[in-house]
């Protein structure tokens, strides 16, 4: 049927806020804060959600980072990431879901190959940020029927 995965890029002093997942499927792989997309809510509250979720931490949504599309042999999958403002950093995190929360340098990650769980997905997110290349958040548009 198709699913939504939403979440944020969390930056700090050039650092950037990563969970490392405890689902058995990826254990231990570091990742950007993210998840599914509940029933009946929208992307920016699903993002918003996910990221208290997993790092304890309120954030604003300031711009979209990367819209992803895969596509798998029987299902798709549509990735909404954007960059966000730190409002209050308060790490905590349920920890059947996350085994911890840190923060990383771009250089760090661009070294982690092997322990991100999607390479590519996490650093061109962050490069996109990096690089000033966020879209205007004023592109998501919601309607509620």
């Amino acid at each position: 049927m198709g699913k939504v995965i939403v979440g944020g890029v969390i930056e700090k002093d050039g650092k950037f806020l990563l969970v490392q997942e405890a689902k058995e499927k990826c254990r231990g792989k570091w990742n950007i804060p993210a998840g599914h997309l509940k029933t009946n809510e929208s992307i920016i509250d699903g993002a918003k959600r996910e990221v208290q979720e997993e790092t304890g931490c309120d954030i604003e949504l300031t711009g979209i980072l990367q819209i992803g599309n895969i596509v798998l042999k029987d299902d798709i999958i549509i990735t909404v990431i954007f960059s966000t403002k730190l409002l209050k950093e308060n790490i905590k995190y349920d920890k059947n879901e996350i085994l911890d929360v840190k923060w990383f340098t771009y250089e760090e990650l661009l070294n982690m190959k092997d322990e991100l769980r999607e390479y590519n997905w996490i650093i061109n997110s962050i490069s996109t940020l990096i690089e000033n290349k966020v879209a205007d958040i004023d592109l998501v548009k919601i309607i509620y029927l």
